[in-house]
């Protein structure tokens, strides 16, 4: 969240992506940092997936990624 967060204090956009069991975690330390940084959350656990299930994973969030990147 601080690498999202100072990425985009100087100008350059970023989506935060973390798996799913993440979400509490990322909203506490949005809030710590006064900063909402635009988010994708994904299935979870992400080691040891072969790279073909990390494809299928890429794939399905490529579509929310984009969306989150370039709307308001």
């Amino acid at each position: 969240m601080h690498d999202i967060t100072n990425l985009e204090q100087m100008g350059l956009p970023g989506v935060f992506v973390a798996s799913a069991p993440f979400v509490d975690a990322a909203e506490a330390q949005a809030n710590r940092l006064g900063f909402d940084a635009a988010r994708v959350f994904v299935e979870h656990p992400i080691q040891d997936r072969t790279d073909e299930e990390m494809v299928a994973i890429a794939d399905e969030a490529v579509d929310a990624l984009i969306e989150r990147l370039t709307g308001p």
